[in-house]
């Protein structure tokens, strides 16, 4: 199909069509992958409360060799994965909740878990996460290794990590805590995507509000991990900084989680889109006060 064919709201429509199509495999995978966890629980159980008995540990390899034989071409049952069906039922003896969550994400993501993360409100928070989000298991793999449990505890700028002590007050002149966007002309009342629109529209004066060393890189500027997508409202380049700088614009008070979200497009810049002698990319909340 030509692009003059193709409307202009296509791209959005075909977003939350897939959108729609991944929510409907989750939950029908989401209802077959409960009582498998539960199964895989109570095996464990079992395991857990004969080795109690006196069962030595090898039992574990012939339980296997059995299983495998009767369920011939059933996957799970090898000796590593039995073992890890007693460790996760220890584990969720000492917190009774774990088993409710557990059971409503995918096994590989619960070992993944219970194997990085030892501390006990830490792995609630990333079982959480897990069926909120529906984190696939390499996005919860960047989730633990970007430490998201740290960043939604607190509220803070990316400065003093990513830059040197040396450097960091000349990367603070750069920016300022509160700029005049009246220029907007804005409703009393609106919405963060006529915030965005009204920026972008009168993108030259935008440009001299924040400073000439700024570059336009983009509105809703598109980053991708695991085929999920996300999208930075409005994406700079500072030249003299050489950093790129993702603004997030909200039209409501601040909330923990804005840290946490945009932190992690941070996170996805670096990863993905920022070149090698390019710095750590910095962000920057546009909170525009409604009256």
């Amino acid at each position: 199909m030509e692009n003059k064919l193709i409307p202009n709201d296509y791209a959005q429509t075909l977003l939350a069509i897939k959108k729609r199509i991944k929510e409907a495999r989750f939950l029908s995978f989401k209802a077959i992958n409960t009582e498998l966890i539960l199964m895989y629980l109570e095996i464990g159980k079992v395991i857990y409360n004969k080795l109690a008995t006196g069962w030595g540990e090898a039992i574990v390899d012939k339980l296997s060799i059995d299983l495998q034989n009767e369920f011939s071409g059933v996957k799970g049952f090898s000796p590593r994965n039995i073992r890890r069906m007693k460790l996760i039922y220890e584990q969720c003896l000492k917190n009774e909740f774990w088993t409710q969550l557990v059971s409503k994400i995918p096994w590989g993501h619960t070992n993944l878990i219970f194997a990085k993360i030892k501390q006990a409100e830490q792995i609630t928070f990333y079982l959480q996460k897990c069926i909120e989000r529906g984190w696939s298991r390499s996005i919860l793999e960047e989730e633990i290794r970007f430490d998201a449990y740290q960043k939604a505890m607190q509220f803070q700028n990316n400065f003093p990590k990513t830059i040197d002590q040396e450097k960091l007050i000349e990367y603070r002149l750069e920016f300022r805590d509160e700029y005049n966007l009246s220029f907007l002309e804005l409703a009393e009342v609106h919405t963060e995507r006529e915030l965005e629109n009204a920026l972008v529209n009168n993108i030259t004066k935008t440009l001299g509000h924040f400073g000439n060393d700024f570059a336009f890189m983009g509105r809703q500027f598109r980053l991708e991990l695991d085929n999920k997508e996300y999208f930075v409202d409005l994406l700079f380049y500072h030249r003299k900084l050489k950093c790129m700088v993702a603004l997030e614009l909200k039209a409501t008070e601040f909330k923990p989680e804005h840290s946490q979200q945009l932190n992690w497009y941070l996170h996805l810049l670096d990863k993905t889109v920022k070149y090698e002698d390019d710095k750590a990319s910095i962000g920057i909340f546009v909170m525009q006060k409604q009256k």
